[in-house]
């Protein structure tokens, strides 16, 4: 067709194809009910092809797919776009590298949705490197312009986001991209809810050590992600110890949190029983939606 007039972008076919297989594993995982969530993916520079609504993306043929430009007119296909590719033209107009969104409601993530708590300290590696920081994006009507608002601020600085009371949105340089990142979203979720809520501890990474991970990910390539909140950092994610401003209290206290040798600021350390609520909140809600799900007896 005539809007594709380079190399750059993969063929109605191959996008097609990818957004079929992504709508099947969505599916498949409990990412999404009925005819919940929605994908799309870019074949030109301001074209795309994306899911339909009121269709299980589970169970959809490549005939329901509907061509849109990013001006949110339908060029080709029988069905209606979702009234949430809103915020797909929004990824795409606020950031041009980004070739493909999805849009899911995986249980473990969406559940930190609802508590209201974004996903971003660094408690695993692959996390850090990967996916970085998921920030909570605040509460928006679906289908209308308050969604894509919400989620402009973090589109050219992240991968991916919460959506308040909603679930989670990515994005990437290709439709599997984007898909495996919502695999990610999810696995880091389910890693948060085991050690903070059940296990009851997490030993987040260092400053340092993040700091080396974040080195490696710009090194392979990715650009984005945020900076998870590493141990001896305060709460807006500036090291709490840097020199001439260490104290000696949080080693008096037993906390047992360090900063290249020296004790941190006792504003950073340990966890406050605030945190141990939400957490514990957080771990109720994930354990009623594995159980509804047959994940737990």
């Amino acid at each position: 067709m005539s809007y594709q007039f380079d190399n750059k972008y993969p063929s109605d076919f191959e996008v097609k194809r990818d957004i079929l297989e992504i709508g099947r594993r969505m599916y498949a995982r409990n990412f999404v009910a009925a005819n919940d969530g929605n994908i799309s993916a870019k074949v030109s520079e301001n074209t795309i092809w994306c899911t339909p609504t009121g269709v299980s993306k589970g169970y959809m043929t490549d005939d329901m797919l509907v061509l849109m430009d990013l001006d949110g007119n339908v060029l080709k296909g029988d069905l209606k776009p979702s009234s949430e590719i809103k915020m797909h033209l929004r990824v795409y107009k606020e950031n041009p590298e980004v070739s493909a969104v999805v849009h899911a409601h995986p249980p473990a993530a969406t559940s930190y949705a609802i508590a209201g708590l974004p996903l971003n300290h660094a408690i695993m590696t692959e996390a850090v490197m990967g996916i970085g920081e998921i920030p909570l994006a605040p509460y928006a009507m679906p289908g209308t312009e308050e969604v894509p608002n919400s989620i402009a601020p973090y589109v050219t600085t992240h991968n991916a986001c919460l959506l308040a009371n909603h679930g989670a949105l990515t994005w990437g340089r290709d439709a599997m991209e984007a898909w495996f990142r919502m695999e990610s979203v999810e696995h880091f979720a389910l890693v948060s809810m085991y050690t903070n809520g059940l296990i009851g501890q997490a030993n987040e990474l260092t400053c340092d050590q993040v700091d080396r991970l974040i080195e490696r990910r710009t090194n392979s390539g990715i650009s984005t992600g945020g900076r998870p909140l590493c141990r001896n950092c305060g709460a807006d994610g500036v090291p709490a110890c840097v020199a001439g401003k260490c104290s000696s209290s949080c080693q008096a206290s037993g906390a047992g949190h360090s900063c290249g040798g020296s004790s941190c600021g006792t504003s950073s350390c340990g966890s406050s029983e605030e945190d141990k609520k939400d957490a514990q909140m957080v771990a109720q809600i994930v354990q009623q939606i594995l159980a509804k799900n047959g994940y737990c007896k």
